[in-house]
């Protein structure tokens, strides 16, 4: 259990400095592919939970 937690801090970190450099962005194109990494990686974390709550 602590394995899916440590990987969600790290996803949570990781999230946190894209959404620094969403802020910094200078353009939309560039605001675009970064919302669409943080999409990715928020997907990663969903998908670790669902596993999670089926071992449970």
């Amino acid at each position: 259990m602590a394995s899916s937690t440590d990987s969600s801090a790290a996803v949570d970190d990781k999230v946190r400095r894209l959404y620094e450099r969403y802020q910094s962005a200078e353009s939309d194109e560039e605001r675009h592919e970064i919302a669409l990494e943080m999409g990715k990686l928020d997907g990663r974390r969903h998908t670790e939970i669902y596993a999670a709550l089926e071992n449970e």
